[in-house]
């Protein structure tokens, strides 16, 4: 049966997302009227999620090279940093929100598919999986189903293919509730001399597809990604993709196999767009490098899971576990017989060409024709700056009540207890954190994960991070503490900051204070990461996450996420955050202006996020980060965790109850404190910014308050570990103490008890 294709117009060039302009523009570059397939080819390729047209000229102002970088940002599938002895890690976090938000177990797994094909097709073997997640409140039914399906989704697909998930971080915040964040992140570790570029060259090269065969899921994935969710999105379930983390082992063991041969000349994971967005990547990538290139495939070749599929479905499925291979011509035959005997499929389905052009064959006719580069960034592709307008939050002023009004000892226990802010165990106990054998720093244990580098006496630390409600109150230093904390949770795990990876999630930005967000926070990010020399890697961008409050449409909170890359020379100077010895003193770094602004405790207790974000001083930053790493070097710590979320008061309760197996307690008294009317809720509850608590040994604090003036890093001793339980005093008189139960009992059980996790 012929399949009779629909005419295009205008009109159905509206349908595919095309504004009036680019369909004009596309006339231009074919000199003709599309064909069905070509108008969905352009329709994907040119949507926000594969061209970046409302954001890349605002990204393009983050510093994308130097440092350890061996590649520019968005030259490859992932960024690749030089960690030494011929070593480089490379990494990247993508976005899998709209998905997730009506199939979040599929979206979730995915998610976590795709973003590690990014890596092995960099030539590397995937280590390492984060996660940054943000839900509703957790009182909403739905988030507790998302929840359950995402946690799920990650976990099976994760703990299947083989890759320990060692960290992550969980939110839960109102303007989520329709709109879930899904980030996934994949760390892998290749020799610089086998790695593998996402170029299409050679003239006369074979073309492989190689892994699952090609089915319907997954159609126009790319732009349902581009577009605002609503109650129709339930509609687009097809567009999720359904994944088999089993099928990509295969696809792994085999492709880096086949690397191995030598014979594979590009390579390439069929993620967003499918086989449209990889053959024409790969081919813009060739003519950019050699001046000439292109690729020429036929259809009839692709192996489909589904009988009768068209030329357009074919090109814009997203099946997964799907990758494409430019082979040195005459050896094909060599990598097909390594797929074979992985059991997985490899079929040449086209060459490389020298004419610059994207050329699909189906039934023996050709069904698209269309210039390489007009589709990417760079060549044809749009680009768009929208208006920015600032619009402040309308958060009220927190009218504060006086400390002797206020049970602090109520008060800190419902802090700790709020799902932000709790343990997440119920979570990362679901994932295998320890599978390859390499996880140094159990879940929940370290203010970065860390990893050691098989072979050597190296360790990766990486950390996903971002407080959205700073970038909402104030996206410039939102932006920089995004990157800011980050950085300083890798450094007090002992670890030299490295690099960065971007996800950037934001809200419509065709709506002027959005993209004010989003460019501001960009500008906050890209002066952090010059103040750290953390190149940024590459990334990913998320626009039109938005939900339904009361009936009326609001964006997120801006959240652009920061996943970091650090490395420790020697994995023995790795530091933990909780206690580990009963008498070791307690050392405050940093000594900022304190305030209740943006705080979890502000919104609980007054239910305002306050006026502003924290205030940031990077260079006092950058000072914290070298003493933490010099004073690790000399193993002079026991342990480290920065104060965020809670302020100082959670950071102490964390860091004697994380550690479930061996849990102590503290005795602290901040002296020196200004009294004021609001004073000791200031003091247990600020989460103003460069601030680090440190155990030590008491014989080591001369040494370590030298070191500390050295780097010009307020320093001053607070307390010391206990056996157990806990108190706090201001100025010598006990303002709080709390027994060790009372403060596990808090902290471990919130979050199951918000999930109804019985319920689910």
């Amino acid at each position: 049966m012929k399949l009779t294709e629909p005419e295009v117009t205008l009109q159905l060039a509206q349908e595919h997302g095309l504004n009036a302009e680019e369909y004009q523009k596309i006339l231009d570059i074919l000199k003709r009227t599309p064909t069905f397939t070509e108008l969905g080819i352009f329709s994907v390729m040119w949507s926000e999620h594969c061209s970046y047209k409302n954001s890349i000229a605002v990204l393009k102002t983050l510093p994308r090279d130097g440092g350890a970088l061996l590649t520019g940002a968005g030259e490859e599938n992932a960024g690749l940093v030089d960690i030494g002895d011929n070593l480089a890690v490379a990494f990247k976090i993508e976005s899998h929100n709209h998905p997730s938000a009506v199939e979040p177990y599929q979206g979730a797994a995915t998610g976590v598919g795709g973003i590690h094909r990014d890596i092995f097709t960099m030539g590397a073997r995937p280590v390492a999986s984060l996660n940054s997640l943000r839900f509703g409140s957790p009182k909403d039914p739905r988030v507790r189903y998302l929840v359950d399906g995402v946690v799920r989704g990650i976990g099976d697909y994760g703990n299947s293919f083989g890759v320990p998930t060692v960290g992550g971080e969980i939110y839960f915040e109102e303007c989520y509730t329709g709109n879930p964040l899904v980030n996934a992140m994949s760390v892998g570790i290749v020799e610089h001399h086998k790695t593998v570029s996402a170029t299409a060259k050679g003239e006369g090269n074979p073309v492989l597809i190689v892994g699952s065969s090609t089915g319907r899921d997954g159609i126009h994935g790319a732009t349902f990604a581009s577009e605002d969710l609503s109650e129709a999105s339930e509609d687009k379930r097809p567009s999720v993709q359904v994944g088999d983390p089993f099928a990509e082992k295969l696809l792994l063991e085999a492709t880096l196999e086949a690397i191995a041969t030598g014979y594979v000349v590009g390579l390439q994971d069929m993620g967003a767009a499918g086989l449209t967005s990889s053959t024409s990547e790969m081919s813009a990538r060739g003519i950019e490098k050699t001046g000439r290139g292109g690729i020429d495939i036929d259809l009839d070749l692709v192996p489909a899971r589904e009988a009768g599929m068209s030329a357009y479905e074919i090109m814009l499925s997203e099946s997964q576990e799907r990758m494409l291979i430019v082979a040195e011509k005459g050896f094909e035959e060599r990598i097909i017989e390594v797929y074979r005997k992985w059991d997985v499929q490899a079929v040449v389905i086209g060459t490389v060409t020298s004419d610059n052009q994207i050329r699909v064959r189906q039934h023996g006719r050709v069904v698209a024709e269309i210039p390489a580069e007009s589709l990417v960034l760079g060549g044809g592709a749009p680009v768009y700056i929208r208006d920015a307008v600032e619009k402040k939050p309308a958060t009220p002023v927190a009218e504060l009540i006086g400390d002797e009004r206020l049970d602090l000892h109520a008060l800190s226990l419902a802090l700790l207890s709020r799902p932000s802010i709790a343990s997440k165990q119920w979570v990362y106990r679901q994932y295998d954190s320890m599978v390859q054998t390499n996880t140094i720093t159990p879940t929940g244990t370290s203010d970065a994960a860390v990893i050691r580098v098989k072979g050597s006496r190296k360790g990766l630390a990486m950390k996903t991070d971002c407080n959205a409600r700073y970038v909402y109150l104030n996206p410039l230093k939102g932006g920089k503490i995004a990157v800011a904390e980050c950085a300083r949770n890798i450094a007090c795990s002992g670890a030299k900051p490295l690099a960065i990876t971007n996800c950037l999630n934001f809200g419509n930005p065709y709506k002027p204070d959005v993209y004010f967000q989003f460019k501001t926070s960009v500008e906050g990010m890209g002066e952090a990461c010059r103040a750290f020399n953390t190149p940024v890697t590459g990334g990913n961008v998320s626009f039109y996450n938005e939900t339904s409050i009361g009936g009326e449409r609001t964006s997120i909170y801006p959240t652009p996420t920061i996943g970091m890359i650090g490395l420790l020379d020697d994995i023995d100077t790795v530091v933990g955050s909780t206690y580990q010895h009963v008498g070791d003193a307690i050392l405050l770094f940093g000594d900022p202006e304190l305030s209740l602004d943006g705080s979890e405790y502000l919104v609980m207790q007054y239910d305002t996020p306050g006026q502003d974000a924290p205030d940031i001083d990077l260079r006092h930053e950058k000072n914290l980060q070298e003493l933490l790493v010099a004073l690790a070097s000399k193993k002079l710590l026991h342990s480290a965790h920065d104060i965020s979320d809670g302020g100082l008061l959670v950071a102490l309760a964390e860091k004697a109850i994380m550690n479930t197996d061996k849990p102590l307690g503290f005795d602290i008294d901040i002296e020196n404190a200004a009294i004021h009317p609001f004073h000791i809720q200031q003091q247990l509850f600020s989460e103003a910014q460069g601030r680090v608590l440190v155990s030590i040994a008491p014989e080591s604090a001369k040494e370590v308050i030298e070191e500390a003036v050295l780097f010009n890093v307020p320093v001053r001793v607070i307390g010391k570990v206990t056996e157990k339980n806990a108190a706090i005093a201001i100025n010598g008189r006990t303002a709080l103490s709390f027994t060790n139960e009372e403060l596990v009992e808090a902290y471990f059980n919130a979050l199951e008890q918000a999930l109804h996790l019985d319920e689910l």
